[in-house]
């Protein structure tokens, strides 16, 4: 599979500090991008945002507003799920890419990493999804792999997805296979469900049915 950083891009250069506004509102006007990467003599400093910029004064120059430039940006090591943390954390749709000694590689465009996710066997490949929930200090990547493979079932890819107080989500993609025996297991070992499966659809219609006799047989 193709590693990542080879989407990274040098089609554009990266502004200036030195550049004058009305130049980047320009650029913006022609090019679709919500932040853009700015270098002080070859140097990252930061992106510039587009909505920021809308709103300068087109007679000064990017370094009148040094202090709204954005620190983010990736690792040229970095492995696609914490790139696209990065995207996400940042609302943006371009993120400049730095070496380890913070040298300016260039940047990840979000088309490109979205083109390179759905390459991935975790789109890709045919398998069904679980999403469980359970205490942050509780949960074991090891045992959630132990779980699936304990079922003949192959994990695909798993990940954070969602982290609120005391919960964590983790969503998990598998090959298909015994799911309603992965997902009771998965409630023995405390892990709620929280995707639908058609398994726990003819499971709650079966509790739904009971309730509705036991309604029924106590009027």
């Amino acid at each position: 599979m193709t590693e990542i950083t080879e989407y990274i891009n040098n089609d554009i250069k990266a502004i200036s500090l030195e550049e004058s506004i009305e130049a980047v509102q320009d650029f913006f006007a022609e090019l679709s991008f919500s932040h853009f990467p700015v270098l002080d003599e070859g140097v990252y400093i930061g992106s510039i945002a587009l909505d920021d910029v809308e709103t300068f004064d087109t007679d000064k120059k990017v370094s009148d507003y040094r202090y709204t430039l954005e620190g983010f940006y990736a690792r040229t090591n970095m492995i696609w799920l914490d790139v696209l943390e990065v995207f996400a954390r940042n609302h943006t749709s371009v993120v400049p890419v730095l070496d380890d000694t913070n040298k300016y590689i260039g940047y990840y465009d979000i088309t490109d990493i979205v083109k390179f996710f759905h390459e991935t066997p975790f789109l890709k490949e045919m398998g069904g999804i679980i999403i469980i929930e359970k205490d942050i200090n509780d949960y074991s990547m090891s045992q959630i792999t132990q779980i699936v493979e304990s079922n003949n079932g192959k994990i695909l890819g798993l990940f954070i997805s969602n982290v609120e107080s005391d919960k964590v989500q983790i969503t998990v993609k598998i090959t298909l296979g015994a799911m309603n025996e992965i997902i009771q297991t998965f409630r023995r070992y405390n892990y709620e469900i929280i995707s639908e499966h058609q398994e726990d659809n003819y499971l709650n219609a079966l509790k739904e049915r009971s309730d509705y006799l036991d309604k029924y047989l106590n009027i």
